[in-house]
């Protein structure tokens, strides 16, 4: 009730008001009774510049645009999660997901990244914890609601762990660009723009603009990727590439994809079996929970009443 009196005030503040001062606080988007403010958008760019240094390269307009859309993206997910369970009870994942993610960002611990975020008067750090709790809660509930439809065939992974002829490991450290093509676009349009936002901004900034994976926040960057874990046909046009470099539109399913290789290297090993089936078994699991994870999100993003500035 106190939320759809806020939205109420903010409206009639909104419709109004003949003109606003640069200091004033106004709205530039509304998901049913939520509201995003020009101060939110403020906040949250800034909060993206922290994980990603190379959106500082962009333009105020562009990360204007990343940070509202990331807003949005996380209000639908904290209404679809508030179907099913409580936001304000303690989860055990958010001290760990915490650590990683300022260890990620360098800081050496907790205390160094609220300091860090007081400087910048960003977002308090009971703040960050509750956006973390956001992401690990929609992973619980992407998990939950499609880990019987994964399927992993044991016996291909088996293979390609046993086709290694020798025991120099090679892997990829990439940056994905994951897009998809609506009904009344065309396709070719879309990869001409982006090919040309790559050209002039650079791949990771494109990523921020174009790609609609989680790892957009971080650029488009996925890490240090095993080549037995990659598809043959991705290893097929990764092995035409050198570092620096950037593949094709590969298409997978109904997505596409861009790949760009930041660093290769090669491991001696001695290969576990077990142990190398069970890490490919993860990261098959987890690659096929995030294309659930998009399908599940587009599917409830239609049920919401977006309405920006």
């Amino acid at each position: 009730m106190f939320k759809k009196i806020l939205y109420i005030l903010f409206s009639i503040i909104y419709y109004i008001t003949p003109a606003l001062s640069s200091n004033s606080i106004y709205i530039y988007a509304t998901i049913d009774d939520n509201i995003i403010t020009n101060l939110d958008i403020k906040k949250e760019g800034e909060y993206l510049k922290s994980l990603n240094k190379n959106l500082t390269q962009l333009d105020n307009d562009k990360i204007f645009n990343i940070a509202k859309n990331s807003l949005i993206n996380e209000i639908i997910k904290k209404e679809e999660i508030e179907k099913f369970v409580d936001l304000a009870s303690d989860h055990p994942g958010i001290k760990q997901y915490l650590k990683d993610l300022y260890s990620q960002l360098n800081f050496n611990s907790e205390a160094e990244f609220e300091s860090y975020l007081l400087n910048k008067k960003n977002y308090s750090i009971n703040e960050i914890k509750q956006k973390l709790k956001i992401e690990i809660l929609w992973n619980e509930l992407i998990y939950n609601r499609y880990i019987n439809q994964v399927k992993i065939d044991e016996r291909l992974l088996l293979k390609k762990i046993q086709n290694q002829k020798n025991k120099t490991k090679k892997e990829y450290l990439l940056s994905e660009i994951v897009f998809e093509k609506n009904k009344d676009e065309v396709i070719n349009q879309i990869i001409k723009n982006i090919l040309l936002s790559i050209e002039k901004i650079g791949f990771n900034n494109t990523a921020n603009i174009y790609s609609i994976s989680e790892s957009s926040k971080l650029g488009g960057k996925i890490g240090w990727i095993d080549e037995k874990n990659l598809s043959e046909k991705i290893v097929k046009e990764l092995n035409r590439l050198e570092e620096k470099q950037h593949s094709q539109v590969i298409k997978i399913g109904n997505n596409f994809l861009i790949l760009k290789i930041e660093e290769i290297r090669f491991n001696k090993i001695k290969i576990n079996q077990k142990e190398e089936l069970n890490k490919m078994i993860v990261y098959e699991t987890n690659k096929q929970l995030n294309q659930f994870s998009r399908i599940f999100f587009n599917k409830s993003k239609i049920n919401y009443s977006i309405n920006e500035k």
